[in-house]
């Protein structure tokens, strides 16, 4: 089961209001595609080159209420589906926020893990390729860094270098 703090009420609005200077706000361009829609944790980074196995491993690790941003530079192929996202709600994620697409939509909307992703692919990724870890990633007007907050709601995405609630 997720932490209970994942189901905290908070509003990014109330965020950006109470803290301007110390959030960062995602530029749109992001559709939520999981079963929770409001999430906050810490971000661990992941870079991949249209190959998913290193995010199929960070998923098998123990997320404790974690948020994996994954920069896929928005190929056009699925990065998560609904396996991964089982692996993320097993494992305790909070969420997955996807500079690039996913699939398996209907059913990764009854899981209880947020997904937050550019759009839907049927095609899954094949190229097999090196990743990264734990280095910034950069994607709709914010740098996430590693250990940063990242909350999420029906409103919006902030980032904040510091737990606002």
């Amino acid at each position: 089961m997720l932490e209970k703090r994942i189901f905290m009420k908070f509003y990014t609005a109330d965020l950006c209001d109470a803290h301007p200077d110390k959030v960062a706000v995602v530029a749109p361009g992001l559709e939520s595609f999981g079963g929770v829609t409001s999430c906050f944790g810490e971000i661990t980074t992941i870079t991949l080159d249209e190959d998913n196995s290193g995010l199929v491993a960070l998923l098998q690790e123990e997320g404790k209420g974690r948020i994996a941003v994954v920069d896929a530079k928005g190929a056009y192929c699925a990065i998560v589906g609904d396996t991964l996202m089982g692996y993320a709600q097993k494992n305790n994620w909070a969420g997955i926020v996807v500079n690039g697409y996913v699939r398996d939509t209907e059913n990764t909307r009854m899981i209880d893990v947020g997904l937050w992703a550019l759009g839907t692919c049927p095609m899954k990724s094949r190229k097999k390729a090196p990743f990264a870890r734990c280095e910034d990633v950069c994607f709709l007007d914010v740098t996430f860094h590693e250990g940063d907050i990242l909350y999420a709601d029906s409103d919006g995405m902030v980032v904040s270098r510091e737990s606002l609630v």
